[in-house]
């Protein structure tokens, strides 16, 4: 890890090379404009400022803690530049956080606005008083575990992400310290208050503030208190995990071992109510050991704005965005036909203008079918009662063999995906866990059918995780087929997987760590050469994040030989494009709205023949040379109409997309004419639902890539 990380510091220049770190930011900043804007209903725009809070929090967690382990282990120029990046960092989250403190007082008047008032202990009314007081006994202080702080007692170790009250206790003219977790995992952070003064609306308070308005009573009468305040705070740890593959032990007990040392990691991030004492401050600073590279960060009184995310709505539908329907494909829905169905031609699914289902109806298709012989999938991240596993499941008690690989090394979700693993195994299923120092990213199914002239395969390849709860919202590509090429080039990946000593050759596919950084740099290089001998040249490339140094040096050189470059980045982009001279050709932009992008695609021109690719890498160092991805060529022509229609729509959106070049500053590429107006997102509902395009504006009509006669009919 400190090799690597020592790389990137020495080759990054500052011109050519935006630092990840900060590009993250720049995306989360993104995050926070949508909570800015007033055509965006304030209940969601309340759960952007959620969802900003807990990229923060992962943020810190995994890049800031990269950051301070370099810092620890370099030195000299190493050292000196990863400091400096640090100051940048905790500059710019200082300013995020002054934004976001802003917007939160914004929507709370909003709020009221809509008779919707979330109010604090101070603002209660007698009724109010007695209901949440009975809350509190009832509810509430069952769960309360308080630690007074001594200083001849061992202070306990802070839970990650946890958020905390500091307790400033006066007795007896002497102060004693104290902290109590609030219990959010078990109770709700937002209760709903009986409401008779106000007569029309909804109240809620915080349990934060329900704490605070018993909090002489936190302490069971054990101690006496004569006054006490509370402010809030959280800390946030290193959430790296590493696995020593020189111990003997099982993959599953090395990752229980290593969640536990997660536990009490460094810390990187303080967080605390601004109006905390500062001696009471300096009391937890000691008692924790707060390091100097530790971003402190003061704020507001509430922290853990995470869980805005699912703040309710108790009043009109206005306060939300409009439902999208769920968009049929007639063929899918018969799901005794699917095999035959799927030997006819492809099928394209994107998600969640597409119901998931279609991905669940399948497996419990091939569970029951008499004549399927094996199921194999890779299992990333599953939802917590999932009806993929169930189905899985279903599918040994009928008899068929069935091989998952569960990434155990999922980050956050270790735990769950442990319990996963040994509940398949209990019920039969053969569980692979891939391949040691590699994570298995990729997102694919294999169904092996006893059919005449042998066995068929029948394959999917997607860019999203096999969670019927994220479906609902990122969107994601995925392609069912009975190309038997395709088959056997998954069925290889599954080989390698699970006997790792095997090095497959693709036909098909594009496979890390095997061939993905040989196979897009010879497909990048052709455009090139392309270019250079007097064609047209161009690349569209759609996915997560790009931060390779070398794909993005090669992206350069493409540039400055004529290739038309297009980027759709949602999230980190360490490419710089319009720089003079070195990517005057390459543009790019990110699209935050309702569903969070996560569909990748890669397309080139390729003299007017374009290759079309999908799958679950990005360009970033890790996925093409430190995971199992997979890219799958498209080679349906009416799909390829589809999935360009879909990448049109979204470089030309002039709603929610955003330019990316060196200022970072998110600015929007607004549309002057309402009637010219392409939201992305609504837009390719409609596209799906009805075959209709939006008008692209005269100016932007040349595309990147050639298209082909359209079809009538859309997959």
């Amino acid at each position: 890890m400190a090799t690597s990380l020592k790389q990137r510091f020495t080759d990054l220049d500052d011109k050519l090379l935006i630092p990840r770190e900060l590009s993250w930011l720049s995306f989360n900043q993104r995050v926070l404009q949508e909570a800015s804007d007033p055509s965006v209903p304030v209940i969601e725009r309340l759960r952007y400022l959620g969802i900003f809070s807990s990229n923060q929090d992962e943020f810190f967690r995994v890049r800031v803690a990269e950051i301070q382990r370099l810092i620890s282990l370099s030195s000299g120029a190493t050292k000196q530049r990863a400091k400096s990046l640090l100051d940048e960092i905790q500059s710019r989250v200082q300013l995020l956080q002054k934004e976001f403190e802003k917007l939160y007082l914004t929507a709370l008047k909003e709020l009221r606005k809509n008779k919707i008032y979330l109010i604090n202990e101070e603002q209660l009314d007698s009724d109010q008083s007695d209901y949440v007081r009975k809350y509190f006994f009832s509810s509430v202080l069952p769960e309360l575990d308080p630690i007074l702080l001594s200083e001849t007692i061992s202070p306990p170790q802070l839970a990650d992400e946890v958020l905390y009250l500091a307790i400033d206790i006066l007795s007896d003219g002497k102060r004693n310290y104290a902290i109590v977790g609030l219990p959010t995992d078990r109770l709700l952070r937002f209760i709903q208050i009986p409401n008779q003064k106000r007569k029309t609306g909804t109240v809620y308070v915080a349990l934060d503030n329900i704490i605070r308005k018993c909090l002489t009573e936190v302490f069971r009468g054990a101690i006496k208190i004569d006054q006490a305040k509370a402010y809030s705070f959280k800390f946030s740890r290193d959430a790296e995990i590493e696995l020593d593959t020189g111990i003997t032990e099982s993959l599953v007990a090395k990752m229980q071992s290593s969640i536990r040392q997660r536990r009490r990691a460094q810390g990187v991030r303080f967080v605390y109510d601004a109006e905390m004492p500062s001696y009471l401050l300096e009391i937890l600073f000691q008692r924790f050991g707060f390091g100097k590279y530790d971003t402190q960060i003061p704020g507001g009184r509430y922290h853990n704005s995470k869980d805005f995310i699912v703040f309710p709505n108790p009043g009109s539908k206005q306060l939300e965005f409009d439902k999208m329907h769920s968009i049929r494909i007639p063929e899918l829905d018969t799901g005794d036909r699917f095999f035959s169905i799927i030997r006819e031609r492809d099928f394209f699914l994107y998600y969640p203008y597409h119901p998931f289902n279609y991905v669940i109806n399948i497996l419990k298709t091939a569970a029951l079918d008499p004549d399927v012989l094996t199921i194999r999938i890779c299992l990333y991240r599953v939802a917590s009662n999932s009806r993929v596993a169930n189905a899985l499941v279903n599918a040994v008690q009928n008899g068929k063999r069935v091989e998952a690989v569960v990434e155990l090394a999922a980050r956050f979700d270790e735990e769950a995906n442990i319990e996963w693993a040994q509940r398949l195994t209990e019920e039969g299923i053969e569980v692979i866990f891939g391949v040691p120092g590699l994570k298995v990213h990729s997102k694919l199914f294999l169904i092996e059918r006893k059919e005449s002239g042998g066995g068929r395969y029948y394959s999917y390849i997607g860019t999203g995780n096999f969670n019927e709860n994220t479906s609902k919202i990122y969107t994601d590509f995925a392609l069912f087929t009975a190309n038997q090429d395709i088959g056997r080039d998954v069925r290889n990946v599954f080989d390698f997987l699970k006997y790792t000593y095997k090095r497959p050759n693709y036909r098909n596919l594009i496979v890390s760590p095997h061939s993905s950084r040989s196979e897009l740099e010879y497909l990048i290089e052709t455009e090139i050469t392309n270019a250079e001998e007097g064609f047209r040249a161009a690349l569209l490339f759609k996915c997560n994040n790009l931060t390779d140094p070398s794909m993005i040096s090669l992206l350069y050189k493409a540039s400055q030989a004529g290739v038309q470059i297009r980027l759709i980045v949602r999230g980190m982009c360490s490419i710089v494009p319009e720089i003079p001279g070195v990517s005057d050709n390459i543009q790019a932009i990110s699209i935050v709205d309702r569903y969070l992008e996560h569909a990748r695609a890669y397309v080139f021109h390729n003299k007017g023949d374009p290759s079309y690719y999908i799958g679950s890498a990005d360009l970033m160092t890790r996925n093409i040379d430190y995971r199992v991805e997979v890219l799958c060529p498209v080679a349906d022509i009416s799909i390829q109409i589809v999935i360009q229609d879909i990448l049109d729509q979204q470089w030309f959106d002039n709603v929610k997309s955003r330019r990316l070049d060196a200022s970072q500053n998110n600015e929007k590429t607004l549309s002057k004419r309402k009637k010219n107006s392409i939201r992305s997102q609504e837009t390719i509902h409609r596209y799906l639902a009805t075959g209709r395009l939006p008008r692209y504006p005269k100016s932007e009509m040349r595309l990147p890539i050639k298209r082909r006669r359209r079809k009538k009919n859309i997959p």
